[in-house]
């Protein structure tokens, strides 16, 4: 008897979207609610806070996805944890809400933050780190560490 794998219909994407959190134990939860909610793989980075993903567009989509991982305490770029949920973390995995927004957005200390983008990106757009959005350009990623210049807006190549 032979059996054949086809795949008609099948599409996979793959995405990256910032969820936070802090250590390995976040780690672990992440891609696992990530994986729960149908993602064939998924890779969280503690440095970058990104996650990346690989899942089956006619099975599962992004939304579907953050609302998972949403629901195991940690809030992604769409879709922020319930309180309850966050509440329910190890202290370790606690990540600090307030200042969330702030590092994922690119821009500089001084900006002005609305819906995690600032809301002047002249600074970043000049020196041609930022798209007209204000998301960093694909390979760069945003950084207020000593000696990135912080009148650039904070954009560097990963």
């Amino acid at each position: 008897m032979a059996l054949a794998n086809f795949s008609f219909g099948q599409k996979t994407k793959t995405e990256v979207i910032p969820v936070s959190g802090n250590c390995g134990m976040c780690e672990t939860k992440i891609e696992k609610a990530a994986r729960q909610a149908g993602a064939s793989t998924a890779e969280w980075n503690s440095e970058t806070k990104k996650l990346t993903i690989k899942y089956n567009s006619s099975t599962t989509n992004a939304a579907k996805i953050q609302k998972s991982i949403a629901a195991a305490g940690y809030d992604t770029r769409d879709v922020k944890a319930a309180d309850a949920d966050y509440n329910k973390l190890h202290g370790c995995c606690q990540y600090d809400r307030t200042s969330e927004e702030k590092a994922d957005a690119c821009c500089s200390e001084k900006c002005e933050i609305k819906d995690g983008k600032c809301t002047d990106m002249a600074g970043c757009k000049d020196k041609g780190c930022c798209s007209a959005d204000g998301v960093c350009k694909a390979g760069e990623s945003c950084s207020h560490a000593e000696g990135h210049d912080k009148k650039a807006g904070c954009c560097k190549k990963q």
